[in-house]
């Protein structure tokens, strides 16, 4: 970290920051462009949403006048203002690329099939890309991060988001010479399944979340989401459907996380998982085969064994993207990422309700279906439909009952998304 700030510092100096182009200007994106104000060697040049009230805002809450802030119709206009060093914003998502003299993409939609094509337009126009959005990564990243390998450009998740916080611990732990058995995340609200933007509107507008964002979280489709991310590019699995998520506290982690036979919850090591009780942290679990080392854990206070728990106790989501950022253009190199050209886990399609034939469908956080964390080969043979493909186009060509698994044999789902056409061509590699 001491080398990266330093080589901020030095472009900083030089002037010549890293240019960032911006999609999705809600609390995240918000957040995440005051964040970089006050980074050196970086700069917000472009912010894009689809309400140019917002991308606005965005700045101004930075603390940047509304006379310093150029609204762009052309991707011309867009050109000529960065390149006198002037705050751009536009509503058209396709110039986060296309301008000139843009280096890193960031998206901060968390919308699948938008996330997808803005990733899809940051590799055609070699940028890199930085996605605060999950969502479409458990679906289509593999894909996006090999076309991103042969286009020379970095395709990444962020640091502050829990899979970017259990990556860099992971990092370490391996690093170290320890042998990881299991990551996971704390999740700071009991899951209600039938959670919608209707009932959680209050507390979404009291924490400027969209409520289906919120809707979400509580829900346990964002979790899930999470989990996915973390098996995809640790290759660890899911050691049951939709997880354990047991009611704990640190100290009891290890013990936790072990196996059956040894007192544990576990049917088998090298799992993803969270736990209710530990939020806002993240957790590895770690061991080693030699004693010397164990000696020395019990001296440093880690416990008595033969598992350890790595604590992080928090994760600052998109206020820590501007490290992500630094390290795909100074080092090329991605803060978390998929690990294989296919899918490890899967986030697999629930019905949220009972469904009727002829009925459209929504998304995630919304009133239809909610997902699950499977392991892909399993959601592969059974021909369960990834959740990040269902939209508001997708139609329901069978009656569902609430809590039943949704394949592709139930829905029309809408062929014309990016996201979709990502997915059939990641799935055609996988034969």
């Amino acid at each position: 970290m001491f080398g990266l700030n330093r080589k901020l510092k030095e472009l900083e100096e030089n002037n010549s920051p890293i240019k960032v182009s911006l999609v999705g200007a809600g609390l995240m994106g918000k957040g995440l462009v005051s964040q970089l104000m006050l980074v050196k060697g970086i700069m917000p040049s472009l912010v894009v949403s689809h309400k140019i009230r917002d991308a606005v805002e965005a700045y101004t809450l930075a603390g940047v006048s509304r006379d310093d802030i150029k609204v762009a119709r052309s991707l011309e206009e867009i050109n000529v203002a960065l390149e006198k060093n002037q705050f751009v914003v536009t509503d058209i998502t396709d110039y986060a690329s296309k301008a000139n003299l843009i280096d890193v993409v960031v998206d901060a939609t968390g919308v699948p099939d938008a996330g997808a094509e803005i990733a899809f337009d940051a590799i055609l126009n070699k940028k890199h890309i930085v996605m605060l959005n999950v969502e479409a990564d458990v679906v289509v990243g593999p894909i996006l991060n090999k076309m991103a390998k042969n286009s020379g450009v970095v395709y990444t998740g962020t640091a502050g988001d829990e899979p970017g916080s259990v990556m860099e611990i992971v990092d370490f732990a391996e690093a170290t010479g320890f042998e990881v058995l299991a990551v996971g995340k704390g999740k700071n609200n009991p899951i209600d399944y039938d959670a919608t933007p209707e009932s959680v509107k209050d507390q979404a507008l009291k924490s400027k979340l969209k409520p289906l964002r919120l809707a979400s979280f509580v829900d346990g489709t964002n979790t899930m989401v999470e989990m996915a991310c973390m098996s995809n590019a640790t290759g660890f699995i899911p050691d049951i459907r939709g997880g354990h998520g047991p009611i704990t506290d640190v100290k009891d982690l290890p013990k936790v996380y072990s196996l059956k036979e040894k007192g544990g919850i576990l049917e088998k090591y090298k799992v993803v998982d969270y736990a209710h009780g530990v939020a806002p942290g993240v957790f590895v679990i770690v061991t080693s085969s030699l004693a010397e080392v164990h000696h020395e854990m019990k001296f440093l206070k880690m416990g008595d064994g033969p598992n350890y728990v790595l604590y992080r106790p928090y994760h600052l989501t998109s206020l820590e993207t501007p490290i992500s950022i630094a390290r795909a253009y100074l080092y090329n190199e991605p803060t978390i990422a998929p690990l294989y050209n296919k899918p490890v886990s899967e986030v697999i399609t629930m019905a949220k309700m009972d469904l009727k034939k002829g009925q459209r469908l929504d998304g995630i956080g919304e009133y239809t279906v909610i997902g699950s964390i499977e392991t892909y080969e399993k959601a592969k043979n059974d021909n369960i439909i990834p959740i990040g493909l269902i939209n508001e186009n997708a139609v329901v060509k069978q009656n569902i009952n609430k809590g039943e698994i949704i394949t592709y044999d139930m829905v029309d789902l809408d062929k014309t998304t990016m996201i979709y056409k990502l997915r059939q061509l990641q799935d055609s590699l996988d034969k």
